[in-house]
């Protein structure tokens, strides 16, 4: 198994994966686990266009309600919490060639919640025999 660390540099943004990832993947074919260590970040795939990362954003900041929020050590961030495991904290891709199988537009992600921080991604490659 490996670890990656992504630092990150705001309250909320998302960054491109893809090819810190792709450098860790053998020349084969096979399946790479994504997990990242922490409850308010997640990993996902998406269309990284120009202005996308804040549309997603803004969608999923739209998505959470004001609610009287109950955590004990700081309220202020349970919709982080709950981002985090709506959007999800694992992903599995497959590679060929030492590739990530990906679609034309879609890149791997990931969504800082609750930033500016260091967070590590475990990944553990399983190669196909």
């Amino acid at each position: 198994m490996q670890r990656l660390t992504v630092k990150t540099h705001k309250k909320r943004e998302i960054l491109d994966i893809t090819e810190r990832i792709q450098k860790l993947l053998p020349g084969d074919a096979g399946v790479c686990n994504l997990l990242v260590l922490h409850t308010t970040a997640a990993l996902t795939t998406a269309d990284l266009d120009p202005g996308t990362d804040l549309d997603l954003l803004d969608a999923f900041e739209a998505m959470i309600p004001k609610l009287r929020y109950r955590h004990p050590h700081n309220p202020e961030h349970v919709p982080d919490h709950i981002l985090s495991a709506l959007i999800g904290t694992s992903i599995v891709l497959p590679f060929e060639n030492g590739e990530l199988l990906l679609g034309q537009w879609q890149r791997v992600v990931l969504i800082e919640l609750d930033g500016p921080r260091t967070r590590e991604i475990a990944v553990a490659v399983t190669a196909q025999k």
